[in-house]
């Protein structure tokens, strides 16, 4: 077999088994998320989602980018891993330090003197996470996809479990902190086990120097994200109600478990496969734009039918009294089918070795989004959320740009392989919507939705001979791909 048959049925099993992984994760996920929102209130989700942007950016200090330079690397040694072990253990002390200190100064930003305890308890995932950093970054280079797909699954399992039984004992958002932590301690425990690299006791942070260049850009570019991706509960939490930031945390959370189905897909290999092609440019722009089709014929219409379905979605699954947030969901999902067609870009760069450009964009996006959704606060969630939309939508432009300056991706090249998937994916949502109004019981009316749109969308496919549609079903049935 060819070095280059073998990546492409190393990517296609990459993919396959992410999404299985994701699929079943969301599962469990939508199983144990529809208990806890059915048992919990507003206000509980809302004080773990004011905290939930402290925790990611710690996680990016403790990460540092070490991750990604570790791939980029021609040659790892047990040296490297061994000191990116031993750097992310120490980092982790100093942050859970540095924010059980400061946990009374996050309480009173808020004004709810119960987060001082609660912050303290929740940090702890910092320490437990930051044993799992060195054996990711093994699996992550060794495209160990079905490992990590089995470390994911249990990891959420156990975790969920753990927070459904707390919250049934009366435990509230200290069940949503329990959970938290109990996932970042599966997950650190079975990375280890799996990867089967083992630390030694001698540490020699040098290495740490080779990668620092590279690293340092992601750990910002990462902290922004971050807040990017937190802002709109701070200033929530700032300027309205627990209940008003439970609300967006509730919609976010359905949000990005759809997105990240495909992100966390592409996680797995994007990266690695793209790193590998990066001495041919012709053959990266190649399989660029076979992701980009992928991620595009999976995106839209996962992430324009739920925002069909947000209402009935929302209502049926964790009760009326959540209703508020299937509105926000509808409007959030439009930034969501654009997300990992970004993430997609981002990899590229990453893989590139542009760590900078990467940071830049990004430090350029979270000072937009700082203003727009900033200047928009007065006007109520409704438009902020609608401002946040517009500028992740907007942002795409960017990263295409600076994919251009990469690969030599042209306009009318993205287009292609992006625009007809939105289009069929508007056109079976739209279809969708028209044969759904003449039902108003919600369980018919969301039934209908889901099977319009789904065979609508596949049924085009089919007819218009699609490429991606067909290696995914050849893949599937198990014939060889061409």
């Amino acid at each position: 077999m060819s070095k280059q048959e073998s990546l492409k049925e190393k990517t296609a099993k990459g993919l396959l088994w992410g999404g299985l992984s994701n699929g079943l994760q969301q599962v469990l996920t939508l199983v144990f998320g529809i208990i806890l929102a059915r048992k919990l209130t507003q206000a509980d989700y809302g004080m773990i989602g004011m905290l939930a942007i402290f925790s990611a950016i710690a996680a990016c200090m403790q990460e540092g980018g070490f991750i990604a330079a570790l791939n980029r690397k021609k040659e790892v040694s047990h040296r490297d891993y061994n000191a990116v072990f031993w750097m992310s253990i120490l980092t982790s002390i100093c942050f859970y330090t540095l924010f059980f200190l400061t946990a009374p100064l996050i309480a009173q930003f808020y004004g709810i003197p119960e987060l001082t305890p609660l912050a303290r308890y929740s940090f702890l995932s910092f320490l437990f996470v930051s044993f799992s950093i060195a054996p990711r970054a093994y699996i992550f280079r060794n495209m160990m996809v079905r490992e990590s797909s089995i470390i994911s699954i249990v990891s959420v399992f156990l975790s969920g479990a753990v927070g459904v039984v707390m919250a049934m004992n009366g435990y509230a958002y200290w069940g949503l902190a329990t959970q938290n932590i109990v996932f970042t301690l599966s997950v650190s425990v079975l990375n280890y086990y799996f990867s089967g690299w083992r630390p030694s006791l001698h540490i020699d942070l040098k290495p740490i120097k080779e990668v620092i260049g590279f690293s340092s850009k992601l750990i910002v570019t990462n902290i922004l994200t971050a807040v990017n991706t937190n802002l709109l509960s701070v200033l929530l939490g700032r300027h309205y109600q627990a209940n008003d930031v439970g609300d967006f945390t509730q919609a976010n959370k359905w949000n990005t478990m759809g997105h990240s189905l495909i992100t966390n897909m592409l996680y797995s290999i994007a990266q690695p496969v793209l790193t590998k092609t990066d001495d041919d440019r012709e053959r990266q722009k190649q399989v660029f734009r076979k992701l980009l089709r992928f991620t595009a014929f999976v995106s839209f219409p996962l992430m324009l039918g739920l925002a069909l379905v947000s209402e009935e979605f929302i209502v049926i699954l964790i009760t009326e009294k959540w209703l508020t947030s299937a509105h926000i969901l509808r409007l959030i999902c439009i930034a969501g089918a654009i997300m990992p067609i970004s993430y997609l870009f981002s990899n590229l760069l990453i893989s590139r070795g542009h760590s900078s450009a990467y940071m830049w964009s990004t430090l350029a996006f979270c000072a937009a989004q700082l203003a727009v959704v900033g200047l928009s606060v007065p006007f109520g969630i409704g438009r902020m959320v609608q401002a946040y939309v517009a500028l992740n939508l907007l942002w795409v432009a960017v990263w295409f740009t600076l994919s251009h300056k990469e690969i030599g991706l042209r306009a009318i090249e993205a287009l292609r392989d992006v625009a007809p998937y939105v289009v069929l994916s508007i056109v079976s949502v739209a279809i969708g919507y028209l044969a759904a109004q003449p039902f108003a019981n919600l369980y018919v009316s969301f039934l209908i939705k889901v099977v319009v749109v789904a065979a609508v969308y596949c049924l085009s496919l089919w007819l218009l001979r699609s490429t991606i549609f067909t290696e995914v079903l050849l893949f599937i049935t198990k014939k060889e791909i061409r």
